[in-house]
């Protein structure tokens, strides 16, 4: 994969599992966002997120036509919120990507897919997805004590929010694409 200088949003394809299945490999971490250890799993998650009737809105954060990360808006349609969440394999990390990425789906998912509200929780020992939330303009709402249980400690989670009445935060918005 050669990491070019600015991703762009696409659809999530089924051509994309085998690089949904390489990163998952990239971090072990990457179990926390489900179980894809295989090429079978790989596909019955990709399949999972972009099937017809599926609740998720889900965007390949791209570099050229490969997929390096994912941005998701898992829908409540009649509640008109979403859970948002995202990763990014390790190649592509620390390139404010995430960041950017998650930003611009918040804003669409805000605006022109019509929901009011967005949440998501990280982790209190993963700061990188705090300032992620915060950057795409989620406000913090509280810490959940020792929701998960991580190789036998319990880890705290922060939750977020964002609603379509909060102010947009200033970013640089990624290119949505057609491919």
């Amino acid at each position: 994969m050669s990491i070019g200088s600015s991703p762009t949003l696409r659809r999530l394809h089924a051509r994309d599992a085998a690089t949904v299945l390489a990163a998952f490999a990239s971090n072990s971490d990457m179990a926390r966002q489900g179980d894809v250890s295989s090429q079978a799993e790989a596909e019955a998650y990709v399949d999972r997120l972009i099937a017809p009737d599926s609740p998720h809105e889900a965007w390949a954060v791209a570099d050229g036509d490969t997929l390096v990360g994912l941005v998701c808006v898992s829908v409540d349609q009649a509640n008109r919120n979403g859970w948002f969440w995202y990763w990014m394999t390790d190649a592509a990390r620390g390139r404010g990507w995430t960041s950017r990425a998650a930003a611009t789906v918040a804003h669409w998912a805000l605006t022109v897919r019509g929901l009011e509200r967005l949440e998501l929780g990280h982790r209190v020992n993963n700061p990188a997805s705090g300032a992620v939330a915060r950057h795409a303009g989620f406000v913090k709402e509280g810490t959940e004590r020792g929701k998960f249980l991580i190789d036998g400690e319990r880890i705290d989670v922060d939750t977020y929010g964002r609603l379509r009445s909060d102010p947009c935060p200033a970013f640089e918005p990624l290119p949505f694409v057609e491919t």
